[in-house]
């Protein structure tokens, strides 16, 4: 069964970093593509940043180099190191098998995680 379980967010002030994991099973994160998605209150899914065989992709309208995203084979998990957080980034994280998008573009949502918030303010 597939499932994604997302983790690590929480309240922090702005500049400050965060790191969101992704315990993945049913899959293999090493050979498959993967996503990060986040949504805020009011507004559409945006894509933030895939991995695959491919390499990685990142959406640079506001991300701008502050986030990484990485995965490990070994404990099959996926990971967003979030850096010089900003107000704007807060919302609700999600990872999903997938290039991110393609699954908005698309509407799917059936192998997305169940979110973990990120709040960034002072």
């Amino acid at each position: 069964q597939v499932q994604l379980v997302e983790s690590g967010g929480g309240l922090v002030q702005p500049g400050g970093s965060l790191r969101l994991s992704c315990a993945v099973s049913g899959f293999k994160v090493s050979t498959s593509s993967l996503s990060w998605i986040r949504q805020a209150p009011g507004k559409g899914p945006e894509w933030v940043s895939s991995i695959s065989i491919s390499g990685i992709k990142t959406n640079n309208d506001f991300v701008k180099g502050r986030f990484t995203i990485s995965r490990d084979g070994t404990k099959n998990t996926l990971t967003l190191q979030m850096d010089m957080l900003k107000p704007e980034d807060t919302a609700l994280y999600y990872c999903a098998k997938g290039l991110g998008w393609n699954l908005i573009s698309t509407g799917e949502r059936t192998h997305w995680g169940q979110g973990t918030q990120v709040t960034v303010s002072s």
